[in-house]
């Protein structure tokens, strides 16, 4: 008869999940404390409480660990919030309440704070400091990370512009881009600080120049 002890074998999927959030948390809280550059994978290792050759079997680099790590801190947000809190198309997309206006400056305040927040701000600027160094790196988090947000734009002023909210000419790329770009801009050379009312102004002005001439 197998013993109940001799029948459950060691959980190695349970086992990698732990350390691979472990990992996640000290690349995370690393950046954050003493920024992108002293940051190393020895340190996220002795940090995590693994091995390093445990964190070089799963990604290359350490910027490679940060994106992963930043991706996973944007689901949990997702999870907090239920899902698709924000509407049909999850709660990291717009909503479509029917006013334009209204949801572009709800989903712009949202990225103020998020800029604002200290969780955020440092592994969002270790990420941006990467990929101005190194074009590979750059093309990997366009695709995991800014492209699927910018198509949350996109989808929402598609949505606009089929309702006739803006002109039928739009460029919906550039337009996301205006929405989106000034932010980032005053955020990376912290030129005045980022607030709800900087945002707000922001809505106001891209819409007025997107609107349905007569």
């Amino acid at each position: 008869m197998t013993s109940a002890k001799a029948s459950k074998a060691p959980d190695a999927s349970r086992r990698s999940e732990r350390s691979r959030r472990a990992i996640f948390d000290a690349a995370l809280a690393l950046v954050t404390e003493a920024g992108y550059a002293k940051t190393t994978v020895e340190g996220i290792a002795a940090r995590a409480g693994v091995g390093k050759q445990t964190i070089y079997r799963w990604w290359p680099s350490k910027a490679a660990v940060l994106l992963d790590a930043y991706l996973d801190l944007a689901a949990q947000a997702n999870d907090a919030l239920g899902g698709a809190a924000h509407g049909e198309e999850g709660a990291s997309g717009i909503p479509d309440t029917g006013d334009l206006a209204a949801d572009l400056r709800y989903v712009l305040r949202a990225t103020v704070d998020e800029l604002g927040d200290p969780k955020y701000d440092g592994p969002t600027r270790a990420l941006a400091a990467e990929g101005l160094v190194s074009a590979e790196f750059a093309a990997q988090m366009a695709e995991k990370l800014l492209e699927p947000q910018l198509t949350y734009y996109l989808r929402r002023l598609e949505a606009a512009r089929e309702d006739g909210d803006i002109a039928p000419d739009t460029d919906l790329r550039i337009a996301a881009e205006l929405l989106t770009a000034p932010i980032a801009q005053r955020w990376q050379y912290r030129t005045v600080p980022l607030t709800h009312a900087y945002a707000d102004a922001l809505v106001t002005h891209v819409l007025r120049g997107l609107a349905p001439r007569p």
